[in-house]
């Protein structure tokens, strides 16, 4: 018998005087779920005080409204709540489920997390010597410091910018760790507020009932800032980190793809589940199967100062990493002559699914409804998206293809033993 999922009521999107968008939608069962965004990343750290973002969300629960660290977790478990979030390029999240009557307290402790903070000063050196051991991780990971090398070349900082930009882990730099202050850390908290921010929401409430207990709760908090770190790509780049000790080359390759509002969305997402979507993708199948070139192998959209770009990652031998990216670039190239019948239909049948089961957990519900808000400026409902997804055809996706070139502006950046 197949499963069957509780069908959520149509959403509501509402804003708070202050400015606080409120994504909501009913769902019946015991629990809920609720994920606020703020739009302060990494990116957005201060140009000389790169880990800003990372050390103060670990800060703001070293004890809040009278409660020490340990009290305040216990508040936490006492509810018997699950906690989520962090910190990302261009935002910070806090996500909180557990049972609904538990909803208004959960709220209220995120509500002192943000808006009375103790923020003891005597934590904070043991907050950025866990960063520093954070990065020191990072030497240890050849992908991750790949990823951090391919965001400075293709989105460097721009020279006038006073915002550090991508090309730093939430963790920081050892000079920014190295520059922070209790000062400086309480000034970055004033741009989490209201301004940019969303509270995706799913509960078994009434809406007005929903309304009012978010009013309730975080309509106190400040009004913050949006702040806005340019996203310049840079095209054509070819770049090799040498790293001799490394036993496999690392490949990264980065184009232009489509901005999320661009009525051609869907199709490259069709598009970019036919190159790398499961063992039947193209990458996949050209790079590991055929050829045996690379133990990994992955492609997926990015999405950066509200532009869409599509990323491509391999990992290879010395050896035969130069045939690697060559296979890889093949394959990209090959994206205009446009897809098969098969291969549309297996994409589109994965992203439907993708659709209906992202749709079954609440706190993955909350998350999306934050995030389309965030990136689309509404809700787009479930039946919409399968909508749009049965409205595809094989012709539509491949006339968008055939004017889709990623390849002529492609950024190459690798790391290993010798250059490729």
């Amino acid at each position: 018998m197949p499963a069957v999922f509780p069908a959520p009521s149509a959403s509501e999107l509402w804003t708070l005087p202050g400015g606080l968008r409120v994504a909501f939608e009913r769902r019946a069962g015991p629990g809920f779920a609720f994920d606020l965004r703020l739009p302060v990343g990494s990116a957005h750290d201060p140009h000389g005080l790169e880990g800003s973002s990372g050390v103060l969300e670990e800060w703001l629960f070293k004890g809040a409204a009278g409660r020490d660290a340990r009290a305040l977790q216990d508040a936490f478990d006492d509810l018997g709540v699950r906690r989520g979030g962090g910190v990302g390029p261009e935002a910070t999240r806090f996500g909180v489920s557990g049972l609904r009557d538990d909803l208004r307290a959960s709220l209220a402790l995120v509500a002192d997390v943000l808006l009375r903070p103790d923020l003891p000063e005597t934590e904070l050196p043991v907050l950025t010597d866990l960063a520093r051991q954070d990065l020191d991780g990072l030497q240890d990971s050849p992908p991750d410091l790949l990823a951090l090398e391919a965001r400075r070349v293709t989105f460097p900082r721009p020279a006038a910018s006073p915002l550090a930009g991508f090309a730093h882990p939430p963790s920081g730099t050892p000079e920014g760790l190295e520059a922070l202050t209790a000062d400086t850390l309480r000034a970055h908290l004033e741009a989490y507020g209201q301004a940019g921010a969303v509270l995706g929401l799913v509960a078994d409430l009434e809406p007005e009932a929903a309304r009012a207990l978010v009013a309730g709760t975080l309509d106190g908090l400040r009004p913050g800032e949006q702040p806005h770190a340019p996203a310049d790509f840079q095209p054509r780049q070819r770049i090799h980190v040498t790293d001799e000790d490394a036993e496999q080359t690392h490949l990264s390759l980065t184009a232009p793809g489509i901005a999320p509002r661009d009525p051609r969305w869907l199709a490259w997402q069709v598009a970019l589940t036919a190159l790398s979507g499961g063992s039947a993708s193209r990458l996949f199948h050209a790079v590991r199967e055929e050829r045996g070139l690379a133990y990994a192998v992955s492609a997926s959209p990015v999405l950066l100062g509200g532009q869409g770009f599509l990323t491509a990652y391999a990992g290879s031998t010395p050896a035969r990493a130069p045939e690697t990216l060559e296979v890889m670039l093949a394959e990209l190239a090959r994206l205009p002559q446009g897809l098969s019948a098969d291969e549309f239909r297996r994409a589109r049948s994965g992203l439907k699914a993708s659709v209906v089961f992202g749709a079954e957990s609440m706190r993955a519900r909350a998350g999306a409804l934050t995030r389309d808000v965030a990136v689309f400026g509404r809700v787009r409902p479930l039946a919409e998206l399968r909508e749009g997804l049965d409205a595809l055809t094989l012709e539509g996706v491949n006339d968008f293809l055939a004017g889709y070139d990623p390849v002529s502006d492609i950024t190459v950046v690798t790391l290993g033993p010798s250059n490729v």
